[in-house]
């Protein structure tokens, strides 16, 4: 759900205007390191401009048309994650997430070409896991002479892109995609094929996050996407295999004032099983009631999950380096009526994406029993919010 930043504020669009006179990118190796660097609570709950949309209402959605942008609201984000290995099981975790964020400007006019209403930005990572290296890169830039964009075909495509950070996908409710992004000594080239048809999540793609006007997001997935292709980092080259996982999310309101952030997890397990669970976190650092999810069975078929059905422990922690911040790093998680009981663990704990936005989204090892039986996995993790000591 970097995803996916939910709901990026007035303050980092403020941050984003100023940093797009031209495409930029940040990057440290290890840590993509920020000087403007905050979490997601100080970025969030500024006004939005009244000229978007709000999400209130649940929705028909039509593929590959909602593929596409959806300039009426304030942000929405083509997210993807996945587990990668090669013949020689040298694994690898990777993130592309590119965001349209609205500026709320369409009506003044503008002469110069270089005008736009709306503002990408783009996250792309890398988790080594052999060298427990974490790499990432942010980059911005601006909806105008062909910079960045999104787009849906006459013929059905759907394509969006920050320069050469490219999403370019073909299909309604099983796509396939292909990501491709270079950044330094890191380039990946993925083709993404769904095997399963789209999971709605929330009440069929309604996914409220609290329950002010307009605090909801449309939202949907590819929960299972079969994924092979190439990553090259310095001057190695690996012919990679695995499984992905594509989330769609667009909204305008920002988190609710005591929401401090969320804890998101998706995770494909291997008896075909996928998970997808949000966790809300309230200043205090207890759970929000409006915390949910959905499990996907392996014919395609789902089912929504609410914050009473089930129960997430944080085993362990770890505290970053970099920016100071405590983040859960361990969990179980258990789903009694599903006879889900599972352990989420990192690969490596260093996986911190230390950027405008300051959140933690590292692929995980999955291990524990599905309907009673022993299953393992891997997904992806997204920790928005530090802990409340």
């Amino acid at each position: 759900m970097v995803k996916r930043i939910f709901l990026i504020g007035g303050f980092l669009l403020l941050v984003i205007t100023f940093l797009t006179i031209s495409n930029i990118v940040t990057d440290s190796g290890n840590q993509v390191n920020s000087a403007f660097s905050m979490d997601i609570q100080k970025a969030l709950n500024f006004p939005q401009s009244p000229r978007f949309q709000q999400v209130i209402n649940p929705r028909q959605f039509t593929f590959p048309v909602d593929h596409g942008p959806h300039p009426d609201y304030g942000i929405e984000w083509w997210y993807f994650t996945g587990n990668l290995s090669t013949k020689d099981n040298r694994n690898f975790g990777y993130q592309l997430t590119l965001f349209r964020i609205g500026l709320g400007n369409d009506e003044f006019e503008r002469e110069s070409n270089w005008g736009t209403s709306q503002i990408y930005m783009g996250h792309l990572a890398l988790s080594d896991v052999q060298n427990q290296k974490f790499h990432a890169f942010e980059r911005f830039s601006r909806e105008a002479l062909g910079l960045a964009g999104s787009l849906v075909t006459d013929d059905g495509r759907f394509h969006v892109w920050i320069e050469d950070w490219i999403i370019d996908g073909l299909g309604s409710d099983q796509p396939v995609v292909r990501i491709l992004a270079h950044e330094g000594d890191l380039k990946i080239d993925l083709v993404l094929e769904s095997s399963k048809t789209i999971t709605l999540n929330g009440e069929l793609g309604f996914s409220r996050k609290n329950r002010e006007v307009g605090g909801a997001s449309y939202y949907y997935s590819c929960t299972r996407m079969v994924t092979n292709g190439s990553l090259t980092l310095g001057q190695q080259n690996f012919q990679v295999a695995g499984l992905s996982w594509m989330d769609r999310e667009w909204s305008t309101s920002a988190l609710s004032e005591g929401q401090a952030g969320w804890d998101w997890f998706g995770l494909q397990l291997s008896d075909g099983r996928d998970l997808m669970l949000y966790q809300l976190i309230k200043d205090n650092g207890d759970i929000d009631a409006n915390s949910s999810g959905t499990l996907t069975e392996e014919n395609g078929s789902y089912q929504s999950l609410n914050n009473e059905d089930f129960v997430i422990t944080n085993l362990d922690y770890w505290k970053s380096k970099s920016s100071g911040t405590k983040y859960p790093s361990k969990w179980r998680i258990k789903i009694p009526d599903q006879d889900i009981d599972i352990t989420v663990t990192p690969y490596f704990k260093n996986q911190e994406f230390n950027a405008i936005i300051r959140y933690w989204e590292g692929a995980t090892s999955v291990k524990g029993l599905s309907n009673n039986r022993d299953v393992t996995g891997s997904g992806y993790v997204e920790i928005t919010r530090p802990t409340v000591e």
